[in-house]
């Protein structure tokens, strides 16, 4: 038993290690490659898919191996798909629009399944390689037809991909890295937004206005953002399983629970929420408590200790393939929550990711010089969301076979937050209110989505508001286990992104562990605050915090 159940829905962690084999899609291209091994290699991901798997070899002796975690046609969906030729098809992720596209620019096409997954071969078959600006999702694919191939991953790459080369010359793709690191010779990241073929490399095909700072000239239209971000969450409703979210009691996770609450309302569902924390008395699970009890959802909380999480460090790193600070720290809650969520049968669940990105809601963006500075902040943040929160958001919930969907992350929502003038969303220009337009544009006294103390409450990193004990008794345990000598000659031993504190030396060493090659550390990139002297990626490093510590206390009791 992972929990124990509670009447009250609180659950208390009774964690017991267990080492478990491990898929999503792996894609080989090139001939040779022994059949059994793939699928061994297949198997370090089968978390991702526990529903069923398959694996096909095509004529021209390519290889497509898939793990499914059925959400969509949980009866004939199975991958790979062929299309109505010669094209297989391995796919990860959700299309949004598929049924869209199948009674538009596909109606004449015929369809094997009902899966959401199929439109993707089909777009091929009708539009070559030009076709993934007419997806709306958040995917990873391969389709290879004959010995022509194209390899694909969202916009923002909330699923995520790699890709390498072996010294055959064979071309690996898969969704995690465990497959492939020792596979290849070298590997890295695919990028976010782009598509790839052995005709033209990579292309990038997503290329919004707001990429450039300059562009953001938009008046501010709170109506908008409100019935944009709705209309995202909708989108992500999508499912033939019930589905949940994630509530942190923040802001964020706050709204995006509000507006599914009143969407499932409408079809006479209700949703679950979950929280966790150290304990019942943590920022977040208050707050959480007071959003489930103000939505009316089926709420659920779990606790978890610091010696649980200290205990299954050596796991959550291997799952999560980085040793970024801030992505160890924050994926620990998430890996117990996901665990319990799969336990009571859901499959799904929306979370928060991204707004604080969109709108400077970090609270060292108070301290950003300039708007222009502002502004290239946030467009950096949201394009490198693919490896810190997107990267934590999916594997500690993959790791139990639970997908996590992201409203804040919709092209249509994006082109709307992210072009809107650079100062509308600065704090400074509201008293340093961090994310004011976003709380404005949801702040309808007559018909409120939320409590005003939550609405209005001041932003709390998630390692955080789990419960300060977390954070500072990770950083002393992490103490206790490297030397001063090893810190010391940390340079020697990690010359690539070198450690500069005990607590990122130990994330280091578990992580080359599992994946000692170069360009597996090469894939990792630091989450670090700008404009502040305190590096430590926790809220609390930043003075605005410090300042605020009477009023996040009171804001703490108020909810209880």
């Amino acid at each position: 038993m992972f929990y124990n159940y509670k009447p009250n829905f609180i659950f208390a962690i009774e964690y017991k290690p267990k080492i478990k084999l491990m898929c999503g899609i792996l894609a080989i291209i090139g001939k040779g490659k022994d059949e059994q091994l793939v699928k061994s290699l297949s198997k370090r991901m089968s978390h991702r898919g526990p529903d069923e798997s398959d694996l096909h070899i095509t004529e021209n002796g390519h290889i497509l191996s898939h793990e499914r975690l059925s959400i969509i046609d949980l009866h004939s969906g199975r991958q790979p798909i062929k299309g109505s030729k010669t094209a297989y098809m391995i796919h990860n992720g959700e299309i949004y629009n598929h049924q869209e596209l199948r009674d538009g620019i596909l109606k004449h096409h015929s369809f094997r399944t009902k899966s959401d997954s199929e439109v993707i071969v089909h777009l091929y078959e009708e539009f070559g390689y030009e076709f993934l600006h007419l997806l709306d999702g958040d995917f990873a694919f391969v389709v290879v037809d004959g010995d022509d191939f194209i390899a694909g991953r969202d916009p923002m790459g909330v699923k995520p991909l790699y890709y390498g080369l072996d010294e055959r010359g064979r071309i690996y793709f898969a969704s995690e890295m465990k497959p492939i690191a020792d596979q290849c010779k070298t590997f890295s990241t695919f990028p976010p937004g782009h598509y790839y073929t052995s005709a033209s490399g990579f292309v990038k095909y997503y290329k919004p206005d707001y990429e450039d700072y300059t562009k953001a000239t938009n008046e501010l239209d709170l109506e908008l953002i409100r019935t944009t971000l709705t209309e995202a969450t909708r989108k992500r409703l999508m499912s033939d399983v019930p589905i949940g979210v994630l509530l942190s009691g923040g802001l964020d996770s706050s709204l995006t629970s509000a507006i599914a609450s009143r969407l499932l309302a409408e079809s006479g569902k209700k949703l679950h929420s979950f929280s966790i924390g150290l304990d019942e008395n943590a920022p977040d699970a208050a707050a959480a408590r007071k959003v489930a009890e103000f939505l009316g959802t089926e709420h659920h909380e779990i606790h978890f200790t610091v010696e649980q999480g200290i205990e299954i460090l050596d796991q959550l790193i291997w799952h999560l393939e980085t040793y970024d600070v801030t992505s160890v720290r924050a994926s620990t809650p998430m890996y117990f929550l996901s665990k319990a969520i799969t336990d009571l049968g859901i499959k799904v669940v929306l979370s928060g990711e991204g707004a604080d990105e969109i709108f400077g809601g970090y609270l060292y963006f108070r301290n950003a010089p300039s708007t222009e500075d502002f502004q290239k902040e946030t467009i950096e943040r949201v394009q490198k969301l693919f490896t810190a929160d997107l990267l934590r958001a999916d594997k500690s919930t993959m790791a139990h076979g639970l997908e996590a969907r992201v409203p804040f992350l919709d092209k249509d929502f994006l082109d709307v937050a992210m072009t809107i003038k650079g100062v509308e969303k600065q704090p400074k220009t509201y008293d340093g209110k961090e994310k004011y337009i976003l709380r404005k544009a949801f702040d309808t006294p007559d018909n409120p989505y939320l409590p005003a103390e939550v609405l209005w409450r001041q932003k709390e990193q998630f390692s955080d508001g789990v419960g300060y004990n977390w954070i500072d008794q990770l950083i002393a345990y992490c103490a206790t286990k490297v030397s001063d000598k090893q810190l010391e000659s940390a340079t020697e031993r990690f010359p690539y992104n070198t450690p500069t504190t005990k607590e990122a030396y130990f994330y280091r060493d578990i992580f080359h562990k599992y994946y000692p090659q170069v360009s597996a550390a090469q894939t990792v990139r630091k989450w670090i605050p700008k404009w502040q002297e305190n590096q430590d990626p926790s809220g609390r490093a930043n003075a605005a915090h410090v300042q605020a510590d009477i009023e996040i206390a009171k804001a703490a009791i108020s909810v209880l």
